[in-house]
């Protein structure tokens, strides 16, 4: 293992303080360890609460033709988020024991040069959902301030704070721990309240149809921040405060989310249009809707901090600074001259995602029972190719999408064609995440025990 990713024994010799180091500017220097467990369960919950999960509450509630009960959705949310969190948090713990950022901790599942594929498909899906977060608030400000006339304007100035947030991350994270968590707990706190207070209407009373379906949506998006995880946990202080700040602060925040995007949604009738206005309804909720606004550019720095992160895989003698900067730009730009993404392009971001789910199985199982737990990994720009561990990668991925394939014109349908061709059609408890996860696993496993022991 080289200084481009740290052993602990090795990390363990840049210990300092919060507060008193930034992280590296090039891939080839040891990052500090100053993330504690408070930070990084501030930084997780943060992540957690977003506008977006808010109104995505309707894919758990409509996960069927008729809406799930309260009950059903609920539980949905809750084992959802536990099974995508546990995932999100092994990624983290990886992360802090490598102290390398997340693709080029993959140097060593597939070697430095087949590294480059998934580092080109993160790119791609941090790049996009950067643009999406920026319209996301820029929509939210919209709302509050009753207009509809800004939009640029607002995208312009998130983009702005966005690009700020990733010249000084570790600070940026630290902010988020002292200021930020504390205001966004008020306000979660209070919209519960007020719209707890109201009635709550069951339209699928008793209805549990669905259930796995609205499960396996919610485990997707936890584990839509596996390929983020290390760039943010490398810097941790200890492989235990990672793992628990990562999935306590996600957990908890992730299903306080949804439950109250859940309670919105209901009481809106099932409107999803409606939903942040709902906010605005209670008393002085624009000032609180204005909080969850604000915050929600730390869903855009995270994407664009992870966007330098996977890019210092291909150059890692560039400095980040001049990275995030270039890649700030880029998606405001862009975001400033749009009001939405094409569905075709969402639905891409969403096919990007699904690659994933089963690279974190070969990644876990070779990383603590294969390659990883024989030998130190090879992290350095000459991590000799192992090709063969695109197998169980490409057999994951395979079964992601014949369970569940993603809506793209052309694509669905070779997966479609091949669901008729073997007489299957998919059922309730056919969940894609799981069922590709697991036959990655298990394949990576055999192929582990197969593979001559270096």
């Amino acid at each position: 293992m080289t200084a481009a990713s740290p052993s602990p024994a090795t990390a363990s010799a840049v210990l300092e303080p919060p507060g008193r180091a930034e992280a590296p500017l090039v891939l080839d220097t040891a990052p500090p360890r100053t993330l504690g467990l408070r930070d990084q369960f501030a930084l997780w919950a943060n992540l957690g609460i977003s506008l977006i999960g808010f109104t995505s509450a309707t894919t758990v509630l409509n996960a069927s033709d008729q809406p799930l009960s309260i009950a059903a959705s609920a539980t949905a949310i809750v084992l959802g988020t536990v099974i995508g969190t546990a995932m999100l948090a092994v990624a983290a713990l990886i992360g802090a024991r490598t102290g390398a950022p997340a693709m080029a901790v993959l140097r060593g599942l597939f070697g430095t040069r087949l590294s480059y594929l998934p580092t080109v498909l993160n790119v791609l899906q941090c790049v996009g959902w950067g643009i999406y977060e920026l319209l996301v608030i820029s929509t939210g400000a919209q709302t509050v301030v009753g207009t509809q006339g800004w939009h640029w304007a607002f995208a312009l100035g998130a983009g702005v704070l966005t690009t700020v947030l990733t010249i000084w991350p570790l600070g940026s994270i630290a902010a988020l721990r002292k200021y930020v968590a504390i205001a966004v707990a008020v306000t979660m706190v209070y919209l519960t309240v007020q719209l707890g207070r109201h009635h709550i209407p069951n339209p699928g009373r008793g209805n549990w149809h669905g259930f796995l379906s609205a499960t396996d949506a919610i485990i997707a998006v936890s584990v839509s921040f596996v390929p983020l995880a290390a760039d943010y946990t490398r810097h941790s202080r200890t492989v235990r405060s990672s793992f628990w700040g990562t999935f306590g602060g996600y957990t908890i925040a992730q299903v306080w989310c949804y439950g109250l995007g859940l309670i919105a949604l209901l009481q809106s009738r099932g409107d999803v249009q409606n939903l942040l206005t709902s906010f605005t309804g209670v008393a002085a909720g624009w000032a609180f809707l204005l909080v969850l606004v604000l915050r929600e550019a730390d869903q855009s720095f995270a994407n664009v901090y992870s966007t330098a992160m996977s890019l210092h895989n291909l150059f890692p003698r560039v400095d980040r600074r001049w990275l995030t900067g270039g890649i700030g730009v880029l998606v405001t730009v862009v975001a400033t001259q749009i009001n939405a993404l094409a569905d075709w392009y969402s639905n891409f971001l969403y096919l990007i995602g699904s690659v994933f789910v089963p690279l974190l199985a070969v990644l876990a199982v070779d990383f603590f029972l294969g390659g990883g737990r024989r030998r130190d990994w090879a992290l350095d720009g000459h991590a000799p190719g192992r090709p063969l561990m695109l197998l169980p990668w490409a057999l994951g991925f395979a079964t992601y999408q014949f369970l569940s394939p993603t809506d793209i014109k052309g694509w669905s349908s070779i997966w479609t064609g091949l669901q008729s061709l073997v007489h299957f059609t998919p059922q309730e408890w056919t969940s894609a995440s799981l069922f590709s996860f697991l036959v990655a696993g298990l394949a990576t496993l055999a192929l582990t025990k197969a593979l001559p022991k270096a």
